[in-house]
């Protein structure tokens, strides 16, 4: 589908671009709330932004002045000329330089109105030099009537520095920088930077790996109940999140209404207050439960705020320990259902919605009334199913909606995302890499590409526009035979008739016939003016002899020309062959050449740092901007193992290829794998794509291979290089 660029002749939309406001794609209760919320937060980014600025412009113009005063100064005695400062001839007379001297001398002495002090040095300076003998000569060999002057240094500090007077406030300022201030700036990002593992601290990461390895298959509410005891939640690592007294009867509350919190579990951290606290502000965020906006939402806010880099911390996790159990370090390894959990947590903390619910929940303005009426007249249970109705039948599904709350929804499901996957399975360092063998190490490329679900829309709109009537293919098909008819006709006129001949004519015709009177008719050349007639003579037996002969000796030579003819053209195509397979040769070492380049330049995008934008995401219950992030990772459904480490995409716009690397089974045989692609933004758009893995038995290692043979020609070369020099035994013993 080609891509359609909207211009904007107004210039309305130049605005937001200048001052980097995005344009709102919802106007629903949630976004306006979130918005609100963000507006609230930014004014400290705000003043950020505008201090760095400043100094920055600040830094500039100090550079700027810097430049114009550095172009200001006076060397005075970079070129010194005292002819040209006096205005006169080199070789000029005495009486001429103290002429030239006093007439500017009245002008720039410094008693006169028009005095200039350095001017008149300048000038005193010059007439010196060209008066005196001593000057004069020190002038001309050292370029300074003074003579030669000793090298100055210059320090790019004011003096009162190095004065006397202000020793001891110097060395007290420098004593505070360098052995109190410093100091203390490097401890704290040190004792910051060792509890934290990125973005998440140590503590947390190492229950993670306690709770995976301990508990290899978990359930969901087993997953929440590990992520809400996270450190990152404590009073003393969150400063965001606060202790009040009201907190024991809102909690209390919360126990009431919400079922099965487990708050009474006694195991540790589980039981640990902050945990309790951010497990039930996490079960009430996926209720979709209103809290309190001074209490229990700010605590909230800054609980989901931190749970998607927990999440996949969770995930980072889970691989390793898989790595770990592949090699044999820790006994247990994984079940893939605690992972299919964890990642399924991600979209419901982001959408605030349980998994069990309607995905169509998470489009604005639609309730569970909404839900009933779309569910017994349409059975849609899907996001994609709502996109592929009619438009008639999305209008009557939402009919209780307004107009303008119904353009919102068509937004924001217009902006979902729809994946489309392509997966290339090969064994890269191959000779034949389409030839998977057991045990090989397999390469799988997937292709993800990312469109809306505004291209569904638009390809049933113009399904119905473009659709053929039902009486149309009938007058095509009376055209086509009608045409095909006409052809026959035509082909009539020019095409030869063909006479059908009979074997058991010819025989009807022989008639038997004796020696002596034995007459044949043989064809005679046309004439050009007996063009319409044939005429045969009869030929008596000598005569048939020496034309026999005759025709023999051509036939001869026609064979002898025809097998020169016959091996020209086997030459000729030899050399069709040869350029053929060199043709051939050349174009697969170019596919050769391109797949080592391409190979290549995958593997340097993997060093690359990954980019974290990509489309924003509708999501009014999650306080912050989040972009569309996906997990890839391949799994064998049917022994339950993941194959791969899970591949997080952040930034996948239009298109994203991705390398992941395994090992094929060692048993030959036919295998089916399934590649999973899961978002951490929406629920209800995880694709899966089954694929057929035919692995083959593994070629036996030569035996009696080029490399490993060693001619007896090089073995006597060795011994005569060892017998080239003598030892010292050898000196001794011949001795």
């Amino acid at each position: 589908m080609a891509q359609k660029f909207h211009y904007d002749e107004s210039g309305s939309t130049f605005y937001f671009f200048y001052t980097g406001k995005k344009i709102k794609e919802c106007n629903c209760d949630g976004c306006q709330i979130k918005d609100g919320f963000l507006k609230k937060k930014k004014p400290s980014n705000i003043f950020r932004q505008y201090v760095i600025q400043s100094m920055l412009i600040f830094g500039w113009l100090l550079m700027i002045f810097a430049a114009y005063r550095t172009q200001q100064f006076d060397y005075e005695y970079a070129n010194f000329d005292p002819y040209n400062i006096l205005g006169i001839d080199i070789g000029a007379s005495n009486a001429e330089i103290k002429t030239a001297y006093k007439t500017k001398a009245l002008v720039y002495h410094p008693d006169k109105e028009t005095g200039d002090e350095t001017l008149f040095m300048n000038l005193t300076k010059a007439y010196k030099a060209l008066t005196d003998e001593t000057a004069k000569r020190n002038w001309e060999l050292y370029g300074d009537p003074d003579g030669s002057s000793a090298v100055s240094f210059g320090i790019a500090l004011p003096s009162w520095i190095v004065k006397k007077d202000n020793s001891m406030l110097v060395l007290l300022v420098y004593v505070l920088i360098i052995m109190i201030v410093l100091p203390i700036t490097v401890w704290n990002w040190w004792s910051r930077s060792i509890k934290y593992s990125g973005e998440v601290l140590l503590e947390t990461t190492q229950m993670y790996y306690y709770y995976f390895h301990k508990t290899p298959s978990m359930i969901l509410k087993r997953v929440i109940m590990i992520l809400g005891a996270s450190f990152e939640f404590h009073v003393k690592e969150n400063s965001e999140i606060q202790e009040r007294p009201s907190d024991n009867e809102e909690i209390h509350m919360l126990f009431k209404i919400l079922p099965q919190l487990n708050e009474k579990n006694q195991e540790r951290p589980f039981c640990f207050s902050y945990s309790v606290k951010s497990r039930a502000l996490i079960y009430a965020h996926l209720s979709r439960l209103s809290l309190n906006p001074q209490t229990l939402e700010k605590d909230r806010i800054a609980v989901i705020r931190k749970c998607p880099t927990l999440i996949q911390e969770m995930c980072v996790c889970f691989s390793q320990l898989m790595m770990l159990a592949h090699a044999g370090q820790i006994s247990r390894m994984p079940h893939l259902f605690s992972l299919e959990n964890t990642m399924k947590l991600c979209p419901m903390i982001v959408q605030a919605l349980w998994d069990h619910k309607n995905p169509l929940l998470q489009l604005p303005h639609i309730d569970e009334d909404i839900l009933k009426y779309i569910n017994s007249k349409y059975h849609v249970k899907t996001l994609e199913q709502f996109v592929r109705l009619d438009e008639n039948d999305k209008r009557k599904c939402l009919r209780s909606l307004t107009e303008k709350q119904y353009c919102n929804v068509c937004k924001v499901l217009g902006n979902m995302p729809l994946v489309n996957i392509q997966i290339k399975v090969e064994v890269i360092d191959d000779e034949e890499t389409n030839v998977i063998t057991a045990g090989a190490l397999v390469t799988a490329s997937v292709i993800l590409s990312r469109k809306s679900f505004s291209s569904l829309m638009n390809m049933e709109g113009n399904s119905i526009i473009t659709s053929v009537p039902q009486n149309e293919p009938k007058i095509m098909k009376e055209e086509v035979k009608e045409v095909k008819e006409e052809d026959k006709k035509k082909t009539s006129i020019w095409k030869p008739k063909r006479k059908s001949i009979k074997r058991g004519a010819e025989k009807k015709t022989s008639k038997k016939f004796s020696r002596r009177n034995i007459y044949i008719k043989l064809p005679v050349e046309q004439t050009s003016e007996e063009n319409k007639e044939d005429k045969k003579e009869s030929v008596t037996i000598p005569e048939i002899k020496v034309r026999a002969k005759e025709q023999t000796k051509q036939n001869q030579s026609n064979k002898v020309g025809s097998q020169i003819e016959d091996d020209i053209g086997n030459l000729d195509a030899r050399i069709s062959q040869d350029e053929d397979s060199e043709n051939k040769e050349g174009a697969k070492d170019d596919e050769d050449w391109d797949k080592f380049q391409n190979t290549f330049n995958k593997r340097q995008k993997v060093l690359e740092r990954k980019s974290r934008s990509s489309h924003s995401v509708h999501c009014p219950y999650f306080s912050e901007d989040k972009q569309e992030f996906w997990w890839v990772y391949l799994t064998d459904k049917k022994t339950q193992r993941i194959l791969t480490a899970p591949f997080h995409v952040t930034s996948l716009i239009d298109k994203k290829e991705i390398m992941m690397a395994f090992t094929a089974p060692v048993t030959p045989g036919l295998y089916k794998f399934t590649l999973c692609v899961r978002s951490d933004s929406y629920l209800g758009l995880d694709q899966f794509k089954d694929f057929t893995l035919d692995v083959k038995r593994a070629p036996e290692p030569p035996k009696n291979h080029p490399q490993f043979d060693f001619s007896s020609d090089e073995d006597e070369k060795r011994e005569a290089a060892e017998f080239e020099y003598a030892t010292d035994t050898d000196d001794s013993a011949g001795h």
